[in-house]
């Protein structure tokens, strides 16, 4: 079940939506089953009332239309609905009368100087990335070429090395270790570094390593978009030989979501930083409609073709 509390809404939010607290201490509890950020906060609606009630402009002159015993009804309605907290948006002053009841039932006012639509999009994107369903991965997450590249592969493949060399070419460190991946759409995956380890990466025989004050600003990300899974695998002396020429894409499942999937094998004197910003470029002109290995095998089918007639 999520749950939160207005205190924390207001603390994270505060910069980003000018949210002051009117009245209350912030306890109100704002929580649901269902995963579904929208039913949580909106428009002032008596008949199906959000936890979190926002009345805006039209909100307020419509309230202003009301004759005293109208609006009485408005306010035992609102007070009946048990909302966490109320917010006046547009800098309107909350009417006293409103306040008095949301304290009355131990919930918050708040006020806001943005518009009621933008206080209502990104709490409801707040909400929704508090909803989202969450795992971890253990591996290196960079970003490469703007690409989103979750690097795995077992223990001392080689991973975090690989990850200090693309940081020295230039790209950037989004996460070492542990990669806290979350599904914030039907088929985006974001992932960032957990508060502990952000910014740090741990190379053997260098210890850890703080990226953003060796290699600057420029070094490190926030977050990304997880594009693509970049697997260091040793090759086994059981295991039959690496396929050469891969006619079958490979794919792994995340949270629901399919992230494209390539092989590299690890082995003395390949270069992997290189193999692997490679890797990218191939993904990115896939994306684009272009794809290597269908082009080669077709133009050997057509020599083929024109060598038989």
């Amino acid at each position: 079940m999520f749950q939160t509390s207005v205190a924390q809404l207001v603390e994270n939010l505060a910069g980003r939506l000018d949210l002051t607290t009117v009245a209350g201490d912030g306890h109100g509890v704002i929580q649901r089953d269902a995963h579904e950020a929208a039913a949580l906060v909106g428009h002032y609606n008596p008949i199906h009332p959000n936890r979190i009630q926002v009345f805006g402009v039209r909100e307020m002159q419509y309230v202003g239309r009301l004759n005293d015993a109208d609006f009485a009804s408005m306010v035992n309605q609102l007070g009946a609905a048990s909302p966490a907290a109320v917010i006046f948006t547009d800098m309107l002053e909350p009417d006293p009368r409103i306040v008095a009841t949301i304290e009355a039932i131990g919930g918050s006012v708040l006020a806001s100087g943005r518009g009621a639509a933008e206080v209502i999009e990104k709490i409801q994107r707040y909400f929704g990335r508090q909803l989202a369903e969450a795992t971890s991965r253990h591996g290196v997450f960079m970003d490469v070429l703007g690409v989103g590249v979750l690097i795995t592969g077992e223990s001392g493949v080689g991973k975090s090395e690989l990850g200090i060399e693309l940081i020295s070419r230039g790209h950037g460190l989004v996460a070492d270790d542990v990669v806290e991946v979350t599904r914030i759409g039907p088929d985006t995956l974001e992932g960032r570094a957990p508060a502990m380890l952000k910014d740090y990466l741990e190379v053997r025989g260098l210890g850890v390593l703080n990226i953003r004050a060796i290699f600057g600003e420029a070094a490190v990300r926030t977050k990304l978009i997880l594009r693509l899974v970049v697997h260091l695998e040793r090759p086994s002396r059981t295991a039959g030989p690496v396929e050469r020429l891969p006619l079958h894409e490979l794919a792994e499942n995340i949270l629901g979501v399919t992230v494209p999937k390539v092989v590299i094998p690890v082995a003395a004197g390949r270069n992997l930083a290189v193999l692997l910003e490679a890797a990218v470029r191939n993904f990115v002109l896939k994306l684009r409609g272009i794809d290597s290995t269908a082009d080669f095998i077709a133009r050997q089918r057509a020599a083929i073709g024109s060598a038989g007639e």
